[in-house]
């Protein structure tokens, strides 16, 4: 595989057809480098357009976005060097990675320790310094450094909890995968002042669950 030449197929073909146009986000995608965040056995596939396992044994939750979703989140909640991320589901690292490389600051959070320890190690081979990785769960937000310019769930939730709303500081930017399988809706929140917030549908699509996200209450008949 010549992965320049897969890299250019990936951007040209994927990810620009998929209305992302922002040429920052086109040309990040050069510099940041997809493949050295993939688990070595799937490295081949790291320019596909597949949600790659980053675990064995990976549950729906723990693969990598596909590219097209990965950049079409950055272009969408538009990170400034003077923002504060807070990401929740670290995963391989690379989303977090092009944050970073637009934020001035990210905050990520995972769950898994298995996963912690990879995206971790991604991240400290790639060179990225302006992030803080925690374990945790932080599927209703995360206290510790709110409030935030941009949140990113990389994982999909049946509801958006209130909590991540309440973090997000005014001109804030959300992104999250709302709804249950087999379609959902990719969703930007826009804090237009303290306490209103403002939904944008952007998309359908399907996305792993994040682990331990808050579930509405189900009606028995």
């Amino acid at each position: 595989m010549n992965p320049e030449r897969a890299r250019f197929n990936m951007i040209e073909q994927q990810i620009r057809t998929w209305d992302v146009l922002d040429q920052e986000v086109l040309d990040l995608l050069y510099v940041v480098r997809r493949e050295e965040f993939v688990p070595p056995a799937y490295r081949a596939l790291a320019f596909s357009d597949l949600e790659i396992p980053l675990i064995e044994g990976a549950k729906p939750g723990q693969h990598m976005m596909q590219p097209k979703v990965e950049a079409r989140i950055l272009q969408e909640v538009a990170p400034k060097r003077s923002d504060k991320v807070l990401e929740i589901g670290t995963g391989s690292g690379y989303m977090t990675a092009l944050l970073a490389a637009r934020a001035g600051r990210v905050h990520s959070v995972e769950i898994d320790p298995r996963l912690l320890s990879f995206g971790v190690a991604n991240l400290e081979r790639a060179g990225v310094k302006n992030v803080t990785v925690d374990e945790g769960n932080g599927a209703q937000g995360w206290k510790k450094y709110a409030p935030y310019d941009v949140i990113v769930l990389t994982g999909s939730v049946p509801i958006l909890p209130d909590a991540f709303l309440a973090q997000l500081l005014p001109g804030g930017r959300l992104f999250a995968v709302v709804g249950d399988p087999p379609v959902m809706t990719a969703r930007l929140v826009t804090c237009v002042s303290a306490g209103t917030c403002t939904p944008l549908d952007l998309f359908e699509t399907s996305l792993g669950p994040l682990e331990k996200a808050l579930q509405p209450e189900r009606f028995e008949f």
